[in-house]
Formats: C-alpha cells, sequence, structure tokens
C-alpha cells in the first residue's frame, strides 16, 4: 500500500481539488501532484485525464491557472496533474538553468549519471503515479487520457503513441513536437541520455511516428500564431509531416494572436477536456 499525504482538499464546482505527495521509488523521494474529483464520481469509477506541465512548472500552475475544473466537473473527468521533475535530488547544477534539472524532467528515464538516479518521469508518469491513483482514487484505470503543455505536450504525444492501449485519448498545447531538433531538447536529451543521437529517437513524437509507432486516436493540438517559441523550439510543421506520412490522424490548430501562456490554455481547454471526453465515454 502506497502511503498518501493529503496537503490540501476543497470544494470545486460540487466535486474536490486536492493536492497531495507520496514517496516515490522512481523519483527517489516525495513526488507532489493534484488530482480533481468531479461529483460523478461518488458513484463510482470515471476516466482519468492525466494532465503533464511544461518547463519550470510544479503540479499547481495547471492547477490554478487553467480553469479545468468546472468543465471536468460536468464531463465527469478525474484529472491529475504530476509535478514536473524530481525535487531537491542534490545533483550538481540541478538548480543552475529552468530548461535542465528541476523543474525540467522532460518525461523520459535518464541513462546517464547523475541525472539516471532519480529523473525518471517516464517510469513514474506511465507506471507508479497510475497504480498510486488506482489505489487511493475513483478512477477507470480501463478509460485514461493524457495531455499536456509545452515539454508537457511532448510528454503526452510520446507516451501515448507507446502506450495508445492505456492512454486512449490524447491533446497537447504547443508542444515540443520534435525536441531532437530543437535547442530545449538537445540541451535536455545530451545530458540526461547521453551523446548518442540514436538514443533519444524514443522520446521524439517525430521520429516515433516515422519509426511506425502511431495509434487509432486523433491527436489534438493547439498553438498560438503568436507562440514566441514556435519557430525556434516547438516546430509544429514537423509534427504535421510525420502525421500526414505516418497517416496518424491530427488536427492541428494554429490559433492568431495566442501566446504560449495559460491565458491561451485557458482559453481552449474547454475543447481539449470535451475531446477526451468523447473518446473515453464519459
Amino acid at each position: 500500500m502506497v502511503e498518501l499525504t493529503v496537503h490540501s482538499q476543497q470544494r470545486c464546482f460540487g466535486g474536490t481539488q486536492g493536492f497531495y505527495s507520496h514517496p516515490s521509488k522512481c523519483c527517489g523521494g516525495s513526488m507532489n501532484f493534484a488530482v480533481y474529483q468531479p461529483p460523478q464520481a461518488v458513484d463510482g469509477p470515471v476516466p482519468v485525464v492525466t494532465y503533464l506541465s511544461g518547463l519550470t512548472c510544479t503540479e499547481e500552475n495547471f492547477t490554478t491557472k487553467a480553469g479545468a475544473q468546472r468543465m471536468a466537473a460536468e464531463l465527469g473527468l478525474l484529472v491529475v496533474a504530476p509535478d514536473t521533475s524530481p525535487r531537491g535530488s542534490e545533483i550538481p547544477g540541478e538548480d543552475d538553468s529552468y530548461d535542465l534539472g528541476t523543474g525540467a524532467g522532460f518525461y523520459l528515464d535518464a541513462t546517464e549519471a547523475p541525472w539516471s538516479k532519480t529523473y525518471k518521469m517516464y517510469s513514474y508518469i506511465t507506471k507508479e503515479l497510475p497504480a498510486v491513483i488506482a489505489e487511493h482514487f475513483p478512477g477507470d484505470g480501463a478509460r485514461q487520457g493524457i495531455m499536456g503543455h509545452s515539454m508537457g505536450g511532448h510528454g503526452a504525444l510520446t507516451i501515448h503513441l507507446k502506450h495508445s492501449e492505456t492512454y486512449r485519448s490524447v491533446s497537447a498545447f504547443a508542444p515540443i513536437s520534435a525536441p531532437t531538433q530543437c535547442p530545449w531538447g538537445e540541451k535536455a536529451f545530451g545530458a540526461y541520455l547521453g551523446s548518442d543521437r540514436a538514443a533519444w529517437r524514443v522520446y521524439d513524437t517525430c521520429e516515433l511516428l516515422r519509426d511506425g509507432l502511431k495509434s487509432g486516436a486523433k491527436i489534438l493540438v493547439d498553438q498560438g500564431g503568436s507562440d514566441s517559441f514556435l519557430d525556434e523550439q516547438l516546430k509544429p510543421d514537423l509534427l504535421r509531416a510525420a502525421c500526414e506520412e505516418a497517416g496518424q490522424d491530427l488536427e492541428l490548430r494554429l490559433q492568431p494572436d495566442y501566446d504560449h501562456s495559460y491565458y491561451f490554455i485557458a482559453t481552449f481547454m474547454e475543447d481539449h477536456l470535451r475531446h477526451h471526453a468523447q473518446a473515453l465515454g464519459a
């Protein structure tokens, strides 16, 4: 049995918004996460949507800024928001920059020392956290979806493609579409995975698609047209091309004048949650 610490719980749109932590074997310490339980959960298990946040974020950014609870309550979705990395691993340089180390786990399992001891966010998201949710919350493990923003959009897309039988629906806001071809990804992957770029492919959505890994689900992506990271870091055109080549169903929406912020995310959150609810039979 996994020990769960309840930090706070508040009534919200007839359901409960809570903040929790638990000891993590994957990450070598305590991991924080947030869960919104909709009103329908009192009658039995409901579909689960996991949201992966971007660089510098914690479990609080999405929970307090995205405005997801009202629609999650209406649709009957249990929404899980984990932290973005281990905390306090005492790795030299862990807190020196915003795009490597703390707050920048990139949803992969590091293979290079010293990161490989605790930076196991891929295993944490796909194995350990779902087990905690199944044990302590009224989520239906047979009806799960995954979504995310920026670094978290990268995580959601790659995890879905590799686990489409588990995460039956997927969406992303401004995902890092091709991390092996942008500065953020090259910096993080080089540190976490080493210099062999062939080892990076399993954490790159475009490369996974080129390697024949696609799903039967529609991928919904929203991208702000005025996003300052659009051309250098996010590269949605590469995602579009990879999906077309692979025959992967993709709805990529470029939203004029929107940027990379949670104002953008909150604007289109309802569309994304409806997308998941429809796919999961909520």
